[in-house]
């Protein structure tokens, strides 16, 4: 059993420790803004407000940020479970946003509706293609992933910072961004009055799409088998573990490419360095919280997504450093791992028994 083994026992163990750290969070939380010197009391409140203080409040901002989270967490879940650690999927988000914004701002308006689709699909493109260099270097001379999705990070946000100082910056050449896209290639807001965009509905039917494709699927048992154990799958069950593990890579990284996309399209409008606040990084504690499941990753990306909103209104309000959650959300990581171990030391002492 690895870290990443989501047997039932898996399972166990991570509800286990993501409840105790729920229950931990809130006093973990309160300790840090009294050992800072500020007013608990207010910076709890003004976290309450901003995370959800109102339907509005929920929908514009919880559910805005979380949808980001859900599409990369899905990326995340979707490469753990076939055995892939993809670490880049921050930089194929960059590299789909900045795909949405040269379609964009190429098609303008002429298009209408038409374009928001085609956007979408260049982000998804970008960062299948994103994904594909590491994927090619793990198949054709061993790489590990790891350290090669970690550079692609790297590229990707330098890439942003040419394109927004050079073929994409705005015509004044005075700020280092693009140019605001058409309205026609926003899109629509889900609720009136809110900024919740349909990109929101776009996470869940992917979220939805997934988790039917992993459990009722050929394809999704041969993912889960060569995840669980390439050996065994490639001996024993006759799977291409090599060519499917490379589907998965690229398939990753489409996801988190159409979330760079939903992200431009639906909430930023235009591209600029700092598009992503880390959001693929999150979205490891997304996947991880969610036990690799589809499903979960809705809950754990909204959870996440209220964390963010929350930290932004206390920053706004209180003055405390939206940081705090950063810390949290560390936490959440390492007790969900320490759960995995834990988990894998009781099942070799069982089968250590059992002999």
């Amino acid at each position: 059993m690895s870290l990443l083994d989501f047997s039932p026992a898996g399972r166990g163990m991570s509800v286990l420790a993501a409840s105790l750290l729920a229950a931990a969070m809130v006093g973990l939380l309160m300790l840090l803004l009294a050992v800072g010197g500020f007013d608990v009391s207010q910076s709890m409140s003004a976290f309450g407000r901003g995370a959800a203080g109102s339907p509005n409040v929920f929908a514009s901002y919880t559910l805005v940020r979380s949808t980001p989270l859900i599409l990369t967490g899905l990326a995340v879940a979707l490469a753990f479970r076939g055995g892939v650690l993809n670490i880049g999927a921050d930089g194929q988000l960059l590299a789909g946003a900045a795909a949405a914004c040269a379609v964009a701002l190429a098609l303008g308006g002429s298009w209408g509706a038409l374009a928001i689709p085609v956007a979408l699909l260049a982000s998804a493109a970008a960062g299948l293609v994103t994904a594909a260099l590491p994927a090619w270097l793990r198949l054709r001379f061993g790489v590990l992933e790891v350290i090669s999705t970690i550079m692609m990070n790297f590229l990707s946000l330098y890439a942003i910072g040419y394109l927004v100082r050079g073929p994409l910056q705005e015509p004044t050449r005075i700020y280092p961004q693009s140019s605001t896209i058409d309205v026609a290639v926003r899109l629509p807001f889900l609720a009136p009055g809110t900024r919740l965009h349909i990109g929101f509905g776009i996470a869940l039917l992917a979220a939805v799409g997934l988790w039917w494709f992993m459990r009722s699927t050929a394809g999704g048992f041969r993912v889960r088998v060569t995840g669980a154990n390439p050996n065994a799958a490639a001996i024993a069950g006759g799977v291409n573990t090599g060519r499917g593990t490379t589907w998965v890579f690229l398939a990753s990284g489409a996801l988190a490419g159409c979330a760079g996309g939903v992200e431009l399209t639906g909430v930023t409008y235009a591209l600029y360095e700092n598009l992503s606040p880390g959001y693929g990084f999150t979205a490891i504690a997304v996947a991880l919280l969610a036990g690799l499941n589809p499903l979960g990753v809705i809950f754990s990306g909204i959870f996440l997504g209220a964390l963010a909103a929350g930290a932004s209104a206390m920053q706004r309000e209180a003055g405390v450093p939206s940081v705090l959650v950063s810390v949290i959300e560390a936490l959440i990581i390492l007790g969900i791992i320490a759960g995995r171990a834990v988990a894998a030391r009781r099942a070799r002492v069982r089968v250590a028994a059992a002999r």
